[in-house]
C-alpha cells in the first residue's frame, strides 16, 4: 500500500491478513491498472515473488512475467476498465494455456473500491479456476450432442411432451410419420397426435403400476394421427419423466406398422393359399378315388337299364320307374364326370392367346343360349391385346362356370359385365366377371372355393366349380379371389401372369 493511505497500522495489519486468507488468488489494482498488492494464494500458485509484479501494471507483468503469461487479456475487452466507467462489478471466463500445457479455463472477477467521494480508488481482480466445472461442463454438452445426434438419426419416431402436452422434442422420423414440421409444434399439444381420447388413456396406462414399472409403458400397439388427420397403426412404448418425483415431462418411441401388417397379411392369405391347395389336392385324390370306384358299377347299371327299357317297351306299367331309376343313374354319372374333372388327373395343355379371344370363345361355348335371355351381357374389353400363356380349354372351363354362376345368383335377370386389363410395371393380366346379384353372405366368403360347398337347392349343384375353377387357375399359375361382394353385386378376379409380345408371334398373328 502507499505512505499516503492514512491507515491505522493496526486496522492495516488485520486487513492483509484477511486479504491474505482468502482461497482465490487475488490482485489490487490501482485505476492505472499498477499492481499494489498480491495475497499469499496468488504467490503460491503462479510461483513469483513480490519484485516480479508490485508496482508494475498488470499488461506488462502478465506479458512478461512467464509463470503469469497465461493471464495476459490483451486480446479481449478489459474487464478492469468496464469497472471503472461503471463503478460495477465485472467478471469474464478466459481459457488459457497452464505452464505444463494444459488447457485451464478460469474466471476472473474484477470489482470496485471506492473512496469518500464514491469514486473507484482501488480494483481487487480473484482468479477463480473453474477448469473442472468446464471439463464437466463439455461432457455434459457431448453427451447432450450424442445424445440427440442418436435421437435425431434414430429410425424411429421420437416425441417427448411436457406435463402440460406441449412438444418440446420431436426427431426426423417423428416428423415423416405424423407430418408435421419444427415450425408447427409451436401450435400442437401432444393430444393432437391421437385420435380424440387415446392420449389420455396412455398417461392413464402410464400411472398404472399394475401395468408395468411405474411411469413405463411396455410396447403396445395404437393408432395415432397425422397432420392430415390419416389414422396409422404403431407400436409404441412410452414413459413418464421424473424431477424430484414430480411428472415433468413424458417420452414416447413410436414404430409405423403398416409395412409389418402388409407383409403379415400377405403372410396369412400365401398360407390360406397354402393350406387351401393342399386341401383341394387331397380332396383332389379322394374325389378320383371315388369316381373310379362308382364309374364302373353305374356303367353297369345304365347298360342294363337301359336293355330292360327296350324289352319293356313304353306301355310296360313299371317303365316310368325305370326312367326315374336311369335318370337318377344318369345324374350321377355327370357327377362322376365333374369328380373327375376335379381330381384334374389331365395336365394342363399350355399355350400362348390373346385374353380377348378367351371371353368371346368362352362365351360361345355357353350351349343354352336362353340362359341370356334377360340378361345383358356388357364387354369391357383392354384395347390392347394381352397375351398369356396357359391351357385355354380349362380357362374357358373356369369363366364358363363363373358367367353361370352369376347367372344363377341374379336369378336370370341383370347385368354380367366381363373386364380384361392388365398392370404392366407388375406383369399380371386380369379378367374380371361382375354380376347384379345380392353379393355372398360373409359367412360364406371363407367357405366359396371348397369342395362341395353349395348355396344352391338339393339337386341343382355339386359344389365343386368354384373348388375347380381354383385348381385350374392354381395349375396355370394363376389366382381366383373375391375382388368385391355386397348388395349391387360380386366381382370375380381372375389374375395370370402377362406374356411378353414376341416378334414371331407377333407376325404370325398378323399373318
Amino acid at each position: 500500500m502507499s505512505k499516503n493511505d492514512n491507515f491505522d497500522p493496526i486496522e492495516i495489519d488485520w486487513r492483509l491478513k484477511v486479504f491474505d486468507s482468502l482461497s482465490f488468488p487475488t490482485l489490487v489494482l490501482r485505476p492505472d491498472r499498477t499492481i499494489i498488492a498480491a495475497n499469499a494464494k496468488f504467490y503460491e500458485r503462479s510461483e513469483v515473488v513480490r519484485d516480479d509484479i508490485l508496482g508494475k501494471t498488470c499488461k506488462e507483468t502478465f506479458k512478461k512475467v512467464d509463470n503469469v503469461k497465461h493471464l495476459s487479456c490483451h486480446e479481449i475487452d478489459c474487464p478492469l476498465q468496464q469497472v471503472l466507467n461503471t463503478g460495477k462489478s465485472q467478471s469474464i471466463i478466459q481459457r488459457n494455456i497452464s505452464r505444463k500445457g494444459e488447457d485451464i479455463w478460469e474466471e476472473r472477477v474484477f470489482s470496485p473500491m471506492f473512496d469518500e467521494k464514491g469514486e473507484v480508488k482501488y480494483i481487487i481482480e480473484s482468479l477463480r479456476d473453474i477448469t473442472a466445472v468446464k471439463v464437466l461442463e463439455k461432457k455434459y454438452i457431448d453427451v447432450r450432442e450424442m445424445i440427440d445426434k442418436v435421437v435425431q438419426s434414430s429410425v424411429s419416431g421420437i416425441i417427448a411432451a411436457d406435463k402440460t402436452g406441449k412438444i418440446i422434442l420431436m426427431n426426423e422420423a417423428a416428423e415423416g410419420l405424423f407430418g408435421y414440421s419444427t415450425a408447427d409444434l409451436e401450435h400442437c399439444n401432444i393430444e393432437d397426435f391421437y385420435p380424440k381420447g387415446v392420449a389420455r388413456e396412455i398417461m392413464k396406462k402410464l400411472r398404472d403400476e399394475n401395468i408395468g414399472e411405474k411411469g413405463k409403458l411396455p410396447s403396445t400397439e395404437v393408432r395415432i394421427l397425422t397432420k392430415n388427420q390419416e389414422e396409422i397403426p404403431v407400436e409404441m412404448t412410452a414413459a413418464i419423466i421424473y424431477e424430484e418425483d414430480k411428472e415433468a415431462a413424458s417420452a414416447a418411441i413410436y414404430n409405423d406398422l403398416r409395412e409389418k401388417q402388409a407383409v403379415q397379411k400377405k403372410l396369412e392369405e400365401a398360407e390360406s393359399q397354402l393350406f387351401q391347395s393342399e386341401k383341394l389336392a387331397s380332396m383332389g385324390r379322394l374325389a378320383a378315388g371315388v369316381a373310379h370306384e362308382i364309374n364302373n358299377p353305374l356303367t353297369s347299371i345304365l347298360l342294363y337299364g337301359n336293355l330292360m327299357r327296350e324289352k319293356l317297351g313304353n306301355e310296360h306299367p313299371l317303365i316310368s320307374n325305370l326312367n326315374y331309376i336311369l335318370e337318377d343313374a344318369e345324374r350321377c354319372q355327370e357327377i362322376v364326370k365333374n369328380l373327375l374333372a376335379y381330381s384334374r388327373q389331365k395336365r394342363p395343355t399350355k399355350d400362348v392367346f390373346y385374353l380377348n379371344n378367351l371371353v368371346g370363345e368362352s362365351l360361345r361355348l355357353i350351349r343354352d343360349q336362353k340362359l341370356f335371355m334377360n340378361i345383358d351381357v356388357v364387354k369391357e374389353l383392354d384395347d390392347y391385346q394381352i397375351l398369356v400363356n396357359a391351357d385355354k380349354n380349362q380357362l374357358c372351363q373356369v369363366v364358363i362356370n363363373l358367367i353361370i354362376n352369376a347367372i344363377d345368383a341374379m336369378e336370370g335377370q341383370g347385368t354380367i359385365t366381363i373386364r380384361t386389363y392388365r398392370d404392366r410395371q407388375a406383369g399380371k393380366a386380369f379378367i374380371e366377371v361382375a354380376d347384379t346379384g345380392p353379393g355372398i353372405p360373409e359367412e360364406h366368403l371363407s367357405k366359396v372355393f371348397d369342395p362341395f360347398f353349395t348355396t344352391k337347392e338339393l339337386g341343382k349343384g355339386t359344389g365343386l366349380g368354384l373348388s375347380m375353377a381354383y385348381g385350374i387357375m392354381e395349375e396355370n399359375h394363376g389366382k381366383i379371389s373375391i375382388k368385391e361382394t355386397g348388395p349391387q353385386g360380386t366381382v370375380i378376379l381372375l389374375e395370370f401372369p402377362e406374356e411378353p409380345i414376341s416378334d414371331e408371334f407377333h407376325f404370325m398373328s398378323i399373318g
